[in-house]
């Protein structure tokens, strides 16, 4: 008598189900992974942004003007290396500024958007994703709401 070697449909189909498990648990946490590392985009250029507003307000004890072609607030300047939001300024004034990042369509971040001002005022607004929280006093970084 031969005797048959395989896998029956039973081994198959525990099989077929472990690895559904493992993909519904490594799924979110990689897409959350993903999404911890183009926030990191946004605060990098967010930070720059700031260091450079600083330096055009020592130059020229104003932030107006900061948007004009090829200063620190330009849209292009600003944007130039963007691939996962997109950045603008707003509220120039002799004392003030505002930078923000808003998360861009069809990167996987819509809903966040980021803010520094001129004191380092730090916050994040959250919109729409779940398990994420919104800040009032720092960048968010991680699900949840911690900073």
């Amino acid at each position: 008598m031969r005797r048959h070697a395989g896998f029956s449909l039973i081994e198959l189909m525990i099989a077929v189900v472990v690895m559904g498990i493992l993909a519904a648990v490594a799924y979110p946490a990689y897409t959350d992974y993903i999404r911890r590392g183009k926030i990191a985009e946004a605060l990098s250029i967010l930070a720059d942004s700031r260091t450079k507003m600083e330096q055009y307000f020592l130059d020229n004890r104003t932030y107006a003007g900061s948007d004009a072609a090829n200063m620190p607030c330009n849209a292009t300047v600003i944007n130039a290396s963007a691939k996962h939001f997109t950045f603008a300024c707003s509220n120039l004034g002799a004392g003030t500024y505002t930078v923000t990042a808003t998360g861009a369509t069809g990167q996987g971040m819509v809903g966040f958007t980021y803010t520094v001002d001129q004191a380092n005022v730090r916050t994040t607004a959250i919109t729409g994703v779940s398990g994420w929280n919104a800040s009032v006093n720092c960048w968010v970084r991680n699900k949840g709401g911690v900073c």
